[in-house]
């Protein structure tokens, strides 16, 4: 194996000279995992740490380490523990709000080429909690893909509906496929391209975990049934890479109940193009396709030409993300200034302790 088998191609190669340092290698994150991290490169896979340096400096925890950064590391110990020094800049990430009433970005992972976005179509499936999925996917510059699983356990009109559903306001991929009949797995393995990283995200309890077995030929991650009422239990407990044994690679998420989204401008305007490609159209270059004369956006919904449960969802992920944004901004002015206000004040105590005289005893 090779470190390009790894995903380190051109892209990164040109940010090498820069992240180089004498005695270290480059290494991608493999898991992460309440602070602790693996680490792997051409040679194998092993524990690391973060520098104090680097852990200290860090302004927010989205600018941590995540699962598929590349980083600069030093090994030690035979190459049995490391030290990371350095991140790579990321080339696309998965990020949402941190979880709660802290607004913060949360990275998922990062340098993934394609995402799966698991939804079950017995109880899972949920368009506007997909409208979600497929924003966080624009916003970092991933190429969507949508597996519906569990498709056994509904007739076949009803999947094709669900299939119409996901292809009408968007053009991703979809992929049918059931875990207990084999059917659909063949088209989603081909998906699959060596040297390539791929993300599964989705709710608890869709078969993320189960797939990924089947992948690999035997029941390496463990499995639960999910709940009476239909609800996914948690099984993933950490983000990690996979190396499947045809090259491509696997990033697999615990389930996700929220999904916060933080100034994700770009991804709602490719996560629902169909108003993207309207808005040019409408009376006023600003319109937020609400209460303006002239929207064209508006026009079309009343036409009948758009959806106007999509709408609606793109209008409450506007606000949401615009609102979050506000609030991150102004958390990082405040911690900004109290930085200044910490070193102003730990100079003017150096400047008084140079001054105060000394006394021979």
């Amino acid at each position: 194996m090779k470190i390009r088998d790894l995903g380190f191609d051109r892209w990164f190669e040109d940010y090498a000279p820069q992240f180089s340092l004498e005695g270290c290698r480059f290494a991608r994150i493999s898991a992460v995992d309440r602070g602790s991290y693996l680490v792997m490169n051409e040679f194998g896979e092993a524990p690391a740490e973060l520098t104090g340096k680097l852990s200290y400096q860090t302004e927010s925890p989205g600018d941590l380490p995540c699962v598929g950064d590349w980083v600069t590391a030093q090994y030690r110990d035979n190459d049995t523990a490391a030290i990371i020094h350095r991140v790579f800049p990321r080339k696309t990430f998965l990020r949402r709000k941190s979880a709660g009433v802290n607004v913060d970005y949360q990275m998922i992972a990062s340098n993934v080429d394609a995402a799966f976005i698991v939804q079950s179509c017995h109880f899972d499936f949920n368009p506007r909690r997909l409208d979600r999925y497929l924003v966080m996917t624009a916003d970092g510059g991933i190429e969507p893909i949508v597996l519906l699983t569990k498709t056994d356990l509904i007739p076949q009109d009803e999947l094709d509906r669900k299939i119409a559903t996901v292809s009408s306001f968007s053009r991703v991929k979809v992929i049918a496929l059931s875990n207990e009949t084999g059917k659909g797995f063949d088209e989603f393995q081909q998906t699959l391209s060596p040297g390539r990283t791929y993300c599964f995200i989705g709710s608890s309890g869709v078969g993320k975990t189960t797939l990924i077995n089947r992948l690999i030929g035997r029941e390496t991650f463990d499995t639960k049934a999910v709940s009476a009422t239909g609800e996914g239990v948690h099984t993933t407990a950490r983000r990690q890479l996979i190396v499947l044994g045809r090259g491509a690679m696997l990033i697999d998420t615990p389930g996700m109940r929220e999904l916060g989204l933080v100034g994700a401008g770009e991804g709602l305007h490719t996560g629902f193009e169909e108003f993207s490609a309207l808005s040019s159209q409408c009376r006023y270059a600003n319109c937020s396709h609400e209460h303006e004369p002239g929207c064209a956006v508006r026009a079309a919904i009343q036409r009948g030409e758009l959806s106007e449960d999509r709408f609606s969802s793109y209008i409450k992920l506007r606000k949401e993300s615009e609102y979050h944004e506000m609030s991150y901004l102004e958390k990082r002015k405040k911690d900004r200034d109290f930085g200044r206000f910490i070193k102003s004040v730990k100079k003017q105590m150096k400047g008084n302790s140079e001054q105060t005289p000394r006394h021979d005893r």
